[in-house]
């Protein structure tokens, strides 16, 4: 009896103990995510928008496309498009007419810049433009989302450090890893992307000229113009009418029969019509 009191002290002091190890285990966790990667840093991301009008938009383009590069930069997308105000087309000569079309060219130029040098490329662009409608830059910390990133990677990978311990055929651990992993992949791809965009603001530029009237000579395409003169046209309107009137004497030519048909009805009707009408007989 005293054996088994002995045996049930010893397994309690030990159960204890254990128990003690595990919450000092615990806290100290805890302490460890409390107190580390809980430096806040700055992740700005920087874009600024232009728009501005420009003595020519072609040359403008190469001058920025040129800047850009000078500046570490890359050229993301641009486009350069032309619209028609209106177009017009008067006599010019006998064949030839002159068109006229007044026009209106825009360009779009979306560029990548570094952070540093972004106010200095502004300043650049200023310099290129007749003057600016509009200029705007934006500034986002993206330093907590940062943050919260890098700590829930750590929770990940203690995770599935955790989960490959325990690991067995007929858990599901396997899977809960993947999972845990993806989202590590995930989480590490949005901060690199914040790192990128903090390292090149995004810049957009629109930019135009005034209109511009384009002449140019082309053929004449219209139909009325090549008509012949009035003493040619009325030649000709006599041998048509000619032609038609011999026309018509063909055709009444080849409808004979039905002229002495139509003679030889009207004869009889008047016959019918002048016989004298019986008297009738007196009782």
């Amino acid at each position: 009896m005293n054996k088994y009191l002995i045996y049930c002290v010893f397994a309690m002091v030990a159960f204890g103990c254990n128990s003690e190890k595990k919450y000092e285990s615990a806290d100290l966790t805890t302490e460890n995510l409390e107190s580390t990667d809980t430096v806040l840093t700055e992740k700005i991301i920087k874009t600024a928008d232009m728009r501005f009008r420009v003595k020519d938009v072609q040359q403008t383009k190469e001058k920025l496309s040129s800047s850009i590069k000078a500046d570490g930069g890359t050229l993301a997308e641009f486009s350069i498009q032309s619209n028609i105000q209106q177009t017009e087309k008067v006599r010019y000569s006998a064949d030839s007419l002159l068109e006229l079309t007044s026009y209106r060219t825009e360009g779009y130029i979306t560029a990548k810049v570094p952070s540093d040098r972004l106010d200095e490329f502004t300043n650049k662009v200023a310099k290129l433009a007749v003057f600016v409608d509009q200029q705007s830059l934006k500034l986002d910390d993206q330093g907590i989302a940062y943050l919260a990133n890098q700590l829930k990677n750590r929770n990940r990978v203690e995770a599935v450090e955790q989960l490959n311990k325990h690991a067995n055929k007929k858990s599901n651990n396997v899977e809960t890893a993947l999972v845990l992993k993806d989202d590590y992949v995930d989480k590490k791809v949005e901060n690199l992307l914040i790192d990128s965009k903090v390292k090149y603001s995004t810049i957009t530029l629109n930019f135009y000229q005034d209109n511009t009237v384009k002449r140019m000579v082309v053929e004449n395409d219209r139909l009325s113009d090549f008509r012949p003169a009035f003493f040619t046209r009325l030649w000709l309107s006599i041998q048509t009418g000619w032609t038609i009137f011999v026309e018509l004497i063909l055709i009444l030519v080849n409808l004979w029969v039905l002229f002495v048909l139509a003679a030889a009805a009207y004869f009889i009707y008047r016959q019918y019509k002048n016989k004298p009408k019986a008297l009738p007989l007196k009782s």
